[in-house]
C-alpha cells in the first residue's frame, strides 16, 4: 500500500515521516527527491535553466534562493516548473516502491492534494499545526524572513482544503501525542 503523507510547511511531515521510520515503513521524500532530481537529471536541468535561466545553478548545485524568489512570486512560474519536475519525481517513486517488500510505504509530499498525487496513494495522513508554529519553525530551519515563508504558504491549499481529503490527521504540537497519534495509525494501517 502507499500511504500519502503531507502538510503545510513547516507543520512537521518529515519528523512525523521520520516516527513511521522508526516503526520500519520505508518513506519517499518527494521534495528532497525533486531537489537531487533537479541536479542529477541532466535533461531535466536543461528544461529548468531554459525555464529560470543560468542563475538556477551555481555550479552543480541548485540556486534554491534564486528559484524561491522567482517562483513563489510567480504562480505561473511555479506551475511551469512543477510540470517539469512532478512527472520525473513521480517515475522516481515507482521505481523506488518497486524496490520495497513492506506491507506499506510513505510518499512525502508537501503538495501531495494540491497536484491530484493523492489519488495515487491508498490512505493519506495530514500532519497540521499552528499557522505562527508552522512560521516560527520554518524560519528557524530555514534561517529565512517571516515574510519568506508566507510567500511560499500563499501558494500551498489551506488545512480546512486539505482535511476532507486525508484519511487520518495529526496535530503536530507535543512530541507524546503526535506519537501516540502516530502509533494509532500505524496499527490502523498494519490491519488493513
Amino acid at each position: 500500500m502507499i500511504i500519502g503523507i503531507t502538510g503545510g510547511i513547516g507543520s512537521g511531515k518529515s519528523f512525523v515521516s521520520n516516527l513511521f521510520e522508526d516503526l520500519g515503513v520505508p518513506c519517499y521524500n518527494s521534495d528532497l527527491k525533486a531537489k537531487e532530481l533537479m541536479v542529477s537529471d541532466l535533461k531535466l536541468k536543461s528544461s529548468i535553466i531554459n525555464l529560470l535561466g543560468d542563475q538556477a545553478y551555481e555550479g552543480n548545485s541548485l540556486n534554491r534562493q534564486y528559484i524561491s524568489s522567482k517562483v513563489f512570486n510567480d504562480k505561473s512560474l511555479l506551475s511551469s516548473l512543477n510540470n517539469l519536475v512532478h512527472p520525473i519525481v513521480k517515475t522516481d517513486f515507482y521505481n523506488w516502491v518497486n524496490t520495497r517488500s513492506s506491507l506499506f510505504v510513505l510518499k512525502e509530499s508537501a503538495i501531495l492534494f494540491e497536484t491530484g498525487s493523492y489519488l495515487d496513494c491508498d490512505k493519506t495522513i495530514l500532519v497540521t499545526a499552528p499557522i505562527d508554529v508552522r512560521i516560527n519553525r520554518v524560519i528557524k530551519r530555514d534561517n529565512v524572513t517571516k515574510t519568506q515563508v508566507e510567500s511560499r504558504i500563499k501558494n500551498q491549499w489551506k488545512d480546512e482544503q486539505k482535511k476532507p481529503l486525508a484519511d487520518y490527521i495529526i496535530k503536530n504540537t507535543e512530541y507524546d501525542k503526535t506519537k501516540l497519534r502516530v502509533d494509532e495509525i500505524f496499527n490502523k494501517i498494519i490491519s488493513l
